[in-house]
């Protein structure tokens, strides 16, 4: 069976025709992303090197693929090699036996079934080898066969889209036969690439894929927890918990689903994630659900897709919704020993009682009268929806949390995300976070700084629940200049349109520094970094960014892209060989990633502000070219624009001697229209305070938009590859354009170059 020869590692090869309640059952365990063109997949041309036309050779490609692979996933490639040519084979045959034509049949049912929930066949982080085999077996399947299949349609197209018609094209190396070279260019200048933006997770597909995903990448990056081969951070998470023994210790990481996760939030789940593995124990991942009004499944789901993305390994996943029965039930234990009261005294009333120390009137009442209360509220009653519980320990305290916190509140507008209408009063998380810690085994709960008024109230609502003690350890939250981190706040951005969502570039969400071009790897780095300290700092974002570039400049293709607005033509007069494809590498200081083709015309395009750096009869040179000496510039009637430059190619001229160098691009029609955003930040004040008015703070021109026209090699990329734009800076390819009219969207990796809005 082809799905368990993946998931079980069999070093036999079989051939595909198995039954179809086989595949369903291994493609559900296939883990991965599911599949979804281009969009889903994040992975880049040149992560597999050698089937992209214009890579390496395939034989030099091979072995670059290879390094990128673990022994497990290069076992993969060989078993898909082989069921390839399996399905090639069977192909060959069935247009002319109808036997053939049946187990052909059935292996396309089985590959369809093993794609939904993947977009490559060996290995989802990159296309291999197999992928490419696959490919062309599937694309000699005759008579419109594979139409009726969805999936393989869309495998098959994304490989068409990013391996120039599904890997076939040869392979042209650096200064390659100049036939070779200008057929390639031909087609990556005529390539049609599938587009769109990138795809919202659908409802209930991360709780379905992603933990598996994560377990799978992050415990192979986790085996070893001595950071062996890891260079050291100027932090250190080397620190002792209280009474902690080794096999015993318990975490638990409990993001509340009103929103996505954010950088902060990636701190404390590693945080929680170290401890657990450094002691041996259990990292439990828990939906603090208890506030219906603020809270959706879409947030869940994307909070299981950040976690992924994280390389969140946790144990055991949870709802504090799964215990509201017990909560319910202790509420109603609690309130028959006297130890909760129902508070009757409106909102405002009761804060000011609680700001001057002032008992509620409610707080003396008999038992009998709780009980009754309680009872109208748990019916969600008009007597029961205007009341609270709240628990009594020390009005007089000096800490304003001891002050007889709220430990329930009725609500009967919104059904929760996953009891609906069951219920009609929720535990404040106060209540209900102290005792879902203690029943659930939770050795030590992690918690910001910012809770350290709270720890005394937690304490004393688990004793009163007669719970076991949980050990209480406290760490710093991450702050930055001109951000906020208040998921309220966030919301508020994009209920008023200051943001597009969630995933918004300029957002401090995990998908938001992702979507701008941030790697977990430098996420992860930048936390670990810092260590453990409870000093609150606020940091700058060029630190972070910095870690960033780092790590992808070494392996980002480099490219051409000229500004729309005021850009010059130069002529060249004695451009005797006509129109000449060349091939240039990717990235000079990395041969491995490829080469781009690079047109050389008579006529080409500068930006203006290069153009400027010009002077008649001043030699200089035109980068991937040679020399030209500029003969006459033709200024506009400003006296300051230039519209067009008579210039003379130099080929004996030497590139070492001149001061100025200009990128340029060929002038005809195959180029590829862009659109670059620069982003600031989303609020003007470096340090937003608690009082801030953020309708005051916000920047109303944060995104700043410039159209303009790159290289042809530019369409052989997917959605969530970084390139370098010669003197603009580093951009991540956000939409590709789906035709000449649409433009691809990209935008600025910060510490990279470029404009700040």
């Amino acid at each position: 069976n082809l799905l368990l020869l993946l998931l079980m590692g069999a070093k036999a090869s079989t051939s595909l025709d198995s039954s179809s309640s086989s595949s369903k059952e291994g493609a559900s365990d296939g883990g991965g992303q599911s599949g979804g063109g281009a969009s889903s997949s994040k992975a880049t041309n040149n992560d597999a090197a050698g089937v992209v036309g214009v890579s390496k050779s395939s034989s030099k490609s091979a072995s670059t693929t290879s390094s990128l692979l673990s022994k497990e996933e290069m076992r993969s490639v060989r078993e898909f090699l082989e069921e390839a040519k399996e399905v090639a084979k069977t192909a060959a045959k069935a247009s002319k036996n109808g036997d053939a034509m049946k187990t052909l049949e059935k292996q396309l049912k089985t590959i369809d079934s093993y794609l939904q929930t993947r977009t490559y066949f060996a290995t989802d982080r990159m296309q291999t080898e197999a992928d490419v085999a696959m490919c062309k077996a599937l694309n000699g399947v005759k008579d419109g066969v594979v139409e009726k299949y969805a999936e393989i349609k869309r495998f098959v197209e994304l490989m068409r889209q990013t391996n120039d018609a599904g890997g076939l094209a040869p392979a042209v190396e650096e200064g390659g036969d100049d036939a070779a070279v200008e057929a390639l260019g031909k087609r990556v200048e005529k390539m049609a690439v599938g587009g769109g933006e990138p795809g919202k997770i659908s409802k209930g597909q991360a709780k379905k894929d992603a933990a598996k995903a994560a377990k799978k990448a992050a415990k192979e990056a986790n085996k070893s927890n001595d950071g062996g081969g890891k260079k050291p951070t100027s932090g250190s998470f080397e620190i002792d918990l209280k009474d902690a023994e080794e096999g015993k210790v318990c975490t638990r990481f409990p993001p509340e689903p009103s929103g996505y996760l954010h950088i902060g939030h990636a701190k404390a789940a590693l945080l929680n994630h170290y401890f657990a593995r450094r002691y041996k124990g259990t990292l439990i991942l828990r939906f603090d659900d208890t506030n219906p009004a603020k809270e959706k499944q879409d947030f869940v789901d994307n909070i299981l897709k950040d976690c992924a993305t994280l390389g969140l390994d946790y144990d055991k996943l949870t709802y504090t919704s799964d215990s509201f029965p017990q909560i319910l039930k202790l509420g109603d234990t609690m309130m028959k020993e006297g130890k909760l009261y129902v508070d009757t005294t409106p909102v405002d009333k009761m804060r000011e009682e609680r700001m001057s120390k002032t008992e509620s009137a409610c707080r003396t009442q008999s038992v009998e009268e709780n009980m009754k209360l309680w009872e109208e509220m748990k019916k969600g009653s008009a007597v029961g929806v205007e009341c609270c519980v709240r628990i009594k320990i020390n009005m007089q305290s000096d800490n304003g949390c001891m002050r007889d916190p709220v430990c329930f509140r009725c609500n009967i507008e919104t059904p929760h995300h996953r009891t609906g209408d069951k219920y009609k009063v929720y535990p404040t998380y106060d209540f209900a976070c102290p005792f879902v810690d203690a029943i659930e085994g939770v050795t030590h709960a992690l918690r910001t700084s910012e809770y350290k008024d709270r720890e005394e109230q937690y304490q004393f609502i688990q004793k009163a629940q007669g719970q076991r003690e949980v050990n209480l350890w406290d760490y710093s939250r991450m702050n930055f200049t001109y951000t906020t981190l208040s998921k309220r706040k966030l919301q508020w951005f994009v209920d008023n349109k200051h943001a597009a969502d969630w995933t918004d570039p300029r957002f401090p969400t995990v998908q938001g520094v992702v979507r701008r071009g941030m790697r977990i790897e430098a996420l992860k780095e930048f936390i670990l970094s810092q260590g453990a300290s409870k000093n609150m700092n606020t940091m700058e974002w060029d630190k972070i960014w910095a870690v960033n570039k780092k790590l992808i400049a070494p392996e980002t293709p480099m490219h051409v892209a000229v500004n729309d607005e005021g850009r010059v033509k130069v002529i060249f007069d004695n451009c005797e060989d006509g129109d000449k494809w060349v091939t240039k590498p990717k990235n000079p200081k990395n041969k491995e990633l490829g080469v781009n083709v690079v047109l050389r015309k008579k006529e080409v395009w500068l930006e203006q502000e290069e153009a400027l750096k010009l002077k008649e009869g001043e030699e200089a040179t035109f980068t991937m070219w040679g020399n030209a000496i500029p003969k006459k510039i033709h200024v506009a009637e400003d006296g300051k624009t230039i519209e067009t430059i008579d210039a003379t190619l130099n080929p004996g001229g030497d590139v070492k001697s001149t001061k100025v160098k200009v990128n340029w691009l060929p002038a005809y029609d195959e180029l590829v229209a862009l659109e670059l955003h620069d982003f600031g930040y989303l609020i003007t004040k470096k340090q937003p305070e608690d009082g801030d008015d953020f309708k005051d703070l916000v920047n109303l021109d944060s995104d700043k938009v410039t159209m303009c026209h790159g290289d042809c090699n530019l369409r052989t990329y997917q959605l969530g590859q970084i390139v370098e734009l010669k003197n603009k800076g580093f951009y991540i390819i956000d939409k590709i354009g789906v035709e000449d009219s649409t433009p691809y969207v990209l935008f600025n990796v910060p510490g990279t170059g470029g404009k700040v809005a």
